[in-house]
């Protein structure tokens, strides 16, 4: 059949990261980065195992080291039919 491209789902979401202060200091962006992937799986109903988080994102959330993750993050999401959740940094415009 027609391979159909309209099952995407996009959409741009600003990722609060406040449980990353609960976490101990020296693993805070660790922690952040699960939330991310949490937060993600929760929000395109997808499981953990089929978020892909981007490298830029992760970048994003270790460019202040290990002990001081943002507070918030916007990313884009997409989702493919296969179920699979890309996670990229949004490019703010």
């Amino acid at each position: 059949g027609v391979i159909q491209m309209a099952d995407e789902i996009e959409r741009i979401i600003v990722i609060p990261l406040r449980k990353t202060k609960q976490a101990p200091r020296t693993r805070r962006t660790n922690r952040a980065v699960k939330e991310v992937r949490e937060h993600i799986a929760r929000h395109m109903k997808a499981d953990q195992d089929k978020v892909w988080i981007d490298a830029s994102v992760n970048e994003a959330l270790w460019a202040n080291g290990i002990r001081n993750p943002p507070n918030k993050i916007t990313v884009k999401a997409v989702k493919f039919d296969d179920g699979l959740v890309e996670v990229s940094l949004a490019v703010s415009e």
